[in-house]
């Protein structure tokens, strides 16, 4: 008799069944929108670092550039060609040069007159936009998505990035 009993289920109504599919879709429409905007953080970064990241890895012009005077945000300075050229004035980003008198490893941005500092500091200089992003994508993957480990890992590479480029400029 007690296995008959444990056996009949209870029917929910319709209203009841309905209402509980309702909020699993909102679950699953949260979970995509939370996740659609960590993806675009991250692309956004991409987007942004990729213009200069671009140069500092594989620009065709390399050659030094030695600062002569430096402004709020940018110093100018003769720019050396590493092949055949002339060397002209161009501009560089104040918190890459170190200041006057110095001396770079430069990469020339095609058709411009600005330079973008090559080697191990520059390239993660120029990453830095995306270490932000993955910050920042971080705190909705761990508050939006609820998956704290993979948001954990996101944000120690997004400092890691930022850290690091600030250790190689300033050291």
């Amino acid at each position: 008799m007690s296995s008959r009993v444990a056996q009949t289920k209870i029917k929910r109504s319709r209203v009841r069944r309905l209402g509980e599919s309702a909020f699993g879709m909102l679950l699953l429409a949260r979970a995509a929108l939370m996740a659609l905007i960590a993806l675009v953080l991250v692309v956004a970064g991409v987007w942004t670092s990729w213009d200069t990241a671009s140069v500092a890895m594989t620009g065709d012009e390399r050659g030094t550039v030695t600062v002569t005077t430096c402004g709020d945000e940018r110093c100018t300075g003769t720019f050396s060609p590493a092949g055949t050229g002339e060397a002209s004035k161009v501009t560089v980003s104040q918190f890459v040069s170190g200041g006057r008198g110095e001396t770079l490893e430069v990469a020339r941005k095609p058709g411009s007159d600005h330079v973008v500092r090559t080697g191990p500091a520059g390239v993660l200089y120029a990453w830095v936009p995306l270490g932000g992003s993955l910050l920042l994508a971080s705190l909705v993957i761990a508050g939006g998505l609820r998956m704290r480990k993979t948001a954990l890992a996101t944000g120690v590479c997004g400092a890691l990035v930022m850290g690091g480029a600030w250790a190689l400029l300033t050291f």
